[in-house]
């Protein structure tokens, strides 16, 4: 680390006297020309950070999504809920598959369930309280896959209440910044 440092502290020295040198000899127009060049290369270093700084702030490109892992996905999802103003409590480790509790400020809470492939739906477990409000009721259960549901899944989640299923396309236009209460119905 010392020598990092060391190293560091010569070159802006060398790069500072450059500059005093620099302007003892052509005038105004070294600092000029070095500030131009900043000018350029900020903005070029800023483009290429910014992937990682679009997902700090819940967006994510297909190819991003298509690349994720069920942990990736359950933090995309969770940046993704709160770029959308839901408060989130991050996924949960105790289980095999993670879990992600959400609530809205509208009163809405969600729980959101991660299949790394669609079969079989039928042993989901029931989404877990985020309350100790007996009126609050269940929370809507989300059941996200990057793939397709197959016709049986759909009938399946279509006969229980409060669960949901986001696929692949779904999750596509959610990653890219449709809002989720404009792609699911929550109530």
């Amino acid at each position: 680390m010392l020598p990092a440092l060391t190293g560091l502290v010569l070159v802006l020295c060398a790069g500072v006297a450059g500059l005093a040198a620099g302007y003892r000899s052509l005038g105004v127009v070294v600092p000029l020309a070095f500030l131009a060049l900043v000018a350029v290369v900020v903005p070029v270093v800023a483009g290429r950070l910014r992937p990682p700084a679009r997902r700090r702030r819940g967006r994510y490109t297909a190819e991003e999504i298509a690349g994720l892992d069920t942990e990736g996905l359950a933090l995309a999802v969770t940046r993704m809920l709160r770029r959308d103003g839901w408060s989130v409590r991050p996924p949960s480790g105790e289980r095999v598959r993670p879990r992600v509790r959400a609530r809205h400020p509208r009163g809405h809470r969600l729980e959101v369930a991660f299949r790394p492939v669609a079969e079989p739906l039928p042993d989901e477990d029931p989404p877990v309280s985020l309350s100790r409000r007996a009126d609050a009721g269940p929370p809507v259960l989300l059941i996200v896959h990057r793939g397709t549901f197959s016709a049986r899944d759909a009938r399946w989640a279509r006969h229980r209440t409060g669960i949901r299923l986001m696929d692949g396309a779904l999750l596509r236009r959610w990653a890219d910044g449709t809002s989720l209460d404009r792609l699911i119905d929550l109530t």
